[in-house]
């Protein structure tokens, strides 16, 4: 069990260092290329499709369910909220103000990286 733990820790500071790093930013640079920056080009078209309806009086979730933006909202502050704001703390912390930096820089090439995996799970 041992063997399997250290082999585990060895493959772990392989893969979760500066390459991991250098894939995830270089496939963000790799899309945006690719979809001709879709997250400069459609970023009013997105916010309209995800705000368009949007009211702060909006009805509540009633018996038959929540709307689709409720969903949506619910899902992503589940999932997103605690993590970046404790990710964030951490990274100013331990990086300084200049972590804000690199992480809107690679949020900014994310963004191509979500797209196409989007558009990758809708077409198969």
């Amino acid at each position: 069990m041992e063997a399997f733990e250290s082999f585990v820790g060895a493959l772990n500071g392989i893969l979760w260092g500066p390459i991991m790093l250098v894939v995830l930013v270089g496939t963000g640079i790799f899309f945006s290329f690719r979809t001709r920056f879709v997250q400069v080009r459609r970023f009013g078209a997105a916010m309209k499709r995800v705000f368009g309806g949007f009211s702060l009086q909006g009805a509540k979730a009633g018996k038959d369910g929540m709307s689709s933006f409720q969903a949506l909202t619910t899902a992503i502050a589940a999932q997103v909220g605690t993590g970046n704001i404790a990710g964030c703390a951490t990274a100013i912390v331990s990086g300084g103000p200049g972590a804000i930096f690199w992480m809107w820089l690679s949020a900014f090439f994310g963004m191509s990286t979500i797209y196409a995996e989007a558009v990758l799970a809708q077409k198969t």
